[in-house]
């Protein structure tokens, strides 16, 4: 039996969370901070991934290329990576290595020099991620139809911001959302693997417990969604499209039958749209649904990507199958199929320790406690098909229907129910 997670708060409110996972050699190590680019104003969008970036390029004790070298010739891997609503700075080493891991990241976290020439140099680095992004078309449709369908609303911005934002991004606009952002009492440190929660605590105090300061996040107001069809013209090959209606927050209690009815439309090869679209009329390589859930918010989207003689029958094909779960649900087979493959993913999900490390600070930070595997198999397992049904009748909701083109397509090309 692997322990529970252990969860301790220090005395200057950050919290340390761990895992001890049996039989494995790894620990993997994250520090957390709640706060991403929805915390952003749009003058200053994309600042929360320039820091994540910076934080990489050195401090008064280790240049960048120390940072990797020290990780890496330890077998280990360091990385980090920007969110919605928060941004981590992690690494996965042996067991015997955690404590050399720790010191490299609180390092970087703590004591980042954030000089004027590393400033500029990452600027343009991320200038090429943002252009990579937009060359990329199955990747830009995502932010493009976020963009369009939650307008003007940090939600719907990119995480790496624009050029224009990121150009506009100063040292000192860095150093102030550090200072202000990166408190403890925003900050939690989460580890998986070959670890001793006590060990590791003291770990942690030694490097955190002397941070000091708190910052009172304002409130958060919710996207308004707005329906439609949404073109981008792009001189490509296929069209991507991306088809979005509302979804659940991420603490809604409903999270079991959004994951179930998400599943069943477009989660794998046995699913409907997959089934529908790819494997009886060849319409699409690449289909699939997927939830999206934030703090208080959230949307459940389908990708495909189509040639542009297909792509009314491909969103026609779409629509029909959202329209006949919310209609008549899923039949028994199907929704005991469904259970399975989700009950089935779960362990197999949770076989590396940067997953379960991933897991138990997510718990912590949207939940505030642990929510064990058992409780979720179980919660899966008692989903009635009513409640499904009763959820996509709210969910799939054509009157909140957006649709976003990225290729040679026309807003004509579709045309939506009228509800």
């Amino acid at each position: 039996m692997n322990e529970n997670p252990r969860i301790t708060r220090l005395d200057n409110g950050l919290r340390v969370v761990t895992e001890n996972v049996r039989d494995v050699a790894s620990v993997a190590i994250g520090i957390w901070v709640e706060s991403g680019s929805r915390n952003e104003s749009q003058n200053h969008n994309g600042i929360s991934h320039f820091i994540e970036h910076l934080l990489f390029k050195g401090t008064a004790r280790r240049s960048a290329r120390d940072v990797a070298e020290e990780i890496e010739s330890l077998g280990g891997s360091v990385n980090a990576f920007t969110d919605k609503e928060c941004t981590c700075y992690h690494a996965r080493v042996l067991g015997k290595h955690t404590e050399t891991a720790l010191d490299v990241l609180s390092d970087i976290f703590l004591n980042s020099t954030f000089r004027p020439e590393d400033v500029d140099l990452e600027r343009e680095v991320i200038l090429q991620e943002i252009f990579d992004c937009e060359d990329s078309p199955e990747e830009y449709v995502h932010d493009y139809f976020l963009e369009s369908y939650w307008p003007g609303h940090p939600l719907g911005w990119a995480i790496t911001g624009t050029a224009d934002s990121v150009g506009r991004i100063t040292r000192d606009d860095i150093i102030r959302f550090v200072r202000e952002r990166y408190s403890p009492d925003r900050v939690l440190i989460a580890a998986a693997g070959a670890v001793d929660h006590d060990e590791f605590l003291e770990m942690c105090r030694q490097r955190f417990g002397g941070q000091r300061g708190t910052y009172e996040a304002p409130a958060e107001d919710r996207p308004d969604f707005n329906p439609g069809v949404f073109v981008c013209r792009r001189d490509l090959e296929q069209v991507h499209i991306v088809a979005g209606m509302p979804g659940i927050a991420e603490s809604d209690h409903r999270r079991d039958a959004a994951e179930i009815l998400v599943t069943a439309l477009g989660g794998g090869m046995s699913s409907r749209l997959f089934q529908s679209v790819r494997e009886e009329r060849g319409l699409a390589y690449s289909i699939y649904a997927f939830p999206t859930s934030f703090r208080d918010i959230g949307y459940t989207g389908v990708y495909a990507a189509t040639s542009r003689e297909h792509v009314s029958q491909v969103v026609d094909l779409i629509l029909a199958e959202i329209m006949s779960i919310a209609a008549s649900g899923l039949d028994k087979a199907e929704l005991e199929r469904t259970k399975g493959q989700l009950i089935g993913s779960i362990p197999l999900a949770l076989e590396s320790t940067e997953s379960r490390m991933l897991r138990i600070a997510r718990n912590q930070m949207y939940y505030g406690k642990e929510i064990s595997v058992e409780e979720i198999i179980e919660s899966i397992r008692n989903t009635t098909a009513d409640e499904v049904m009763s959820l996509a009748r709210e969910l799939f909701s054509l009157e909140r229907l957006g649709v976003a083109l990225l290729g040679d397509a026309e807003e004509s090309m579709i045309e939506l129910p009228t509800v």
